[in-house]
């Protein structure tokens, strides 16, 4: 459709992040909520249920194969074919009610595509938008993300209704009208290709640039630690990890004799810039730009507070004697909507005075919010699930509550638009993966060690310890305000003129 005929509506920006970012966030939903239900109902034994968690590491990889999406781009169109072939798996299951060996390849399948689908639409956003749009931006995306993960809860209930093949059918007819909503969107914009070599001439030449194969070396490694997280591959053997060094060792050894030997014959396919390659171009464009040492650390640590307090909350009001039904509404139910509203307030005040500003202003307040849980914990006493609780330490929970999860969403819009910003969108798929990668470890960390401090130092002193985790990232402030201005000159350059309407 030209964009002089289209209404009004698909020819808004935030329409189709919206629109997008339900398309990404319902697969999710229904991967959590929908379907170990409906194996359990099947009779499915737990540890097969606990099986899921192995196929949800496609979300937690999708940067080893977000190149391709980068190298042959057409984003519109991946996440078109993504949709489809997501709704045949809802059919598959809506037709083969049996529960059998098949389902944990249809699932496979499923997170596999759904992963695509947020890669095609995390580069395609960052393409789409600029830079005084980004904070609004994350804010509908964290809202609409949200929905779309709700709106398998209405496929759910769909069940008592129609069946589970009634509601599979819901949920095909859902992915199959996103996917073609995505055809018109507004066309990709002209990008400068990202990379000039071929797969097998980028792998010659890394071999012979050691310092760049032991980055991708370096690289790989981390992403099976990441898959023996969830697949407990190390607890097989106790050499197992004494095995994967060492052959990683030997790797970077043998790029170190190879590249001796080519420094004889070295001919023009060696002095092909190794950051226009198709498979890690990206990364290593990455890591050779300036500042990017201290950016990474800021990533890693900007959340840490608020991520490092959010792991404990919930057993806090456990031990504060709430009952389920008031978690369930008050922490979980309307903090949904309070974080929903912090991310647009957040990501409105994030457009009108820039991402900087945005980022240690909302930081602050997003620090600030762990004081509140922190006077929470020194005044409600502990108490058995079941005892009548003061209504005075109700409303101190639940004003904790609601502020941690407003300025939790204030902060989170800065930080994505901030994430969104630096990319370089010759390949913002594979580098906005990456990123969010990074990100995902923080929390990580944050959650394993949580744990071990609220035990050691009670609640009180470990939510006020949160606080103070928050400000080590402000050191960092100086190096990403040169990395938003380098990345702001780096795209104006990549970016040409629209390849057409």
């Amino acid at each position: 459709m030209p964009e002089t005929n289209r209404p009004a509506l698909l020819k808004r920006k935030m329409f189709w992040v919206g629109l997008l970012y339900f398309a990404e966030g319902f697969p999710l939903g229904m991967f959590y909520d929908v379907f170990p239900i409906h194996f359990r109902q099947q009779g499915v034994d737990l540890r097969e249920i606990g099986f899921l968690s192995l196929l949800g590491l496609a979300w937690t990889l999708k940067f080893l194969w977000a190149p391709a999406i980068d190298h042959f781009r057409h984003h519109r169109r991946w996440m078109f074919s993504v949709d489809l072939l997501m709704g045949g798996v809802m059919l598959a299951f809506a037709i083969h009610a049996e529960f059998g060996s098949w389902v944990w390849f249809a699932i496979g399948a499923f997170t596999l595509l759904s992963a695509t689908n947020d890669i095609a639409i995390d580069g395609y956003t960052i393409e789409l938008l600029n830079r005084d749009e980004l904070g609004l931006a994350n804010g509908l995306r964290i809202a609409f993300y949200r929905v779309g993960m709700l709106a398998s809860g209405f496929v759910l209930v769909l069940v008592d209704l129609v069946g589970w093949s009634g509601s599979y059918i819901t949920a095909a007819g859902i992915l199959t009208l996103t996917g073609i909503a995505c055809l018109f969107a507004p066309k990709e914009r002209a990008i400068r290709a990202a990379g000039t070599i071929s797969l097998v001439h980028e792998l010659k030449a890394l071999i012979t640039h050691p310092a760049a194969f032991s980055g991708v070396v370096l690289f790989l490694t981390g992403a099976l630690w990441l898959v023996d997280r969830t697949t407990d591959w190390s607890q097989a053997s106790d050499r197992f990890w004494l095995y994967v060094f060492t052959a990683a060792g030997i790797l970077v050894l043998g790029s170190l004799m190879v590249s001796r030997l080519a420094r004889k014959t070295r001919n023009a396919e060696q002095q092909t810039p190794l950051t226009e390659g198709p498979m890690f171009g990206a990364m290593l464009d990455m890591l050779r730009r300036p500042h990017i040492v201290p950016i990474i650390a800021f990533i890693l640590i900007f959340k840490l507070g608020d991520s490092a307090m959010g792991f404990m909350v919930k057993p806090f009001w456990v031990d504060s004697g709430f009952s389920a039904t008031q978690i369930g509404l008050v922490s979980v139910n309307i903090g949904l909507l309070l974080s929903i509203a912090g991310g647009i307030a957040g990501g409105w005040y994030t457009d009108r005075v820039g991402i900087f500003h945005g980022l240690w202003v909302l930081g602050l307040l997003q620090a600030a919010s762990n004081l509140g849980y922190a006077w929470a914990a020194s005044v409600i006493p502990p108490v058995p699930i079941g005892t009548a609780i003061d209504s005075q330490y109700q409303f101190i929970m639940y004003a904790a509550s609601a502020m941690e999860s407003f300025t939790g969403g204030l902060g989170t819009a800065a930080f994505l638009a901030f994430l969104m910003a630096i990319v370089n969108k010759r390949h913002s798929a594979t580098e906005y993966a990456i990123l969010s990668s990074i990100f995902a470890l923080s929390r990580s960390f944050a959650g394993f060690a949580s744990g071990y401090g609220a035990e050691q130092m009670g609640y009180s002193d470990y939510f006020l310890l949160t606080f103070f985790l928050a400000f080590p990232a402000y050191l960092l402030l100086p190096w990403v305000k040169k990395m938003l201005s380098y990345a702001e000159d780096q795209n104006h350059w990549t970016q040409e003129e629209p390849a057409g309407k």
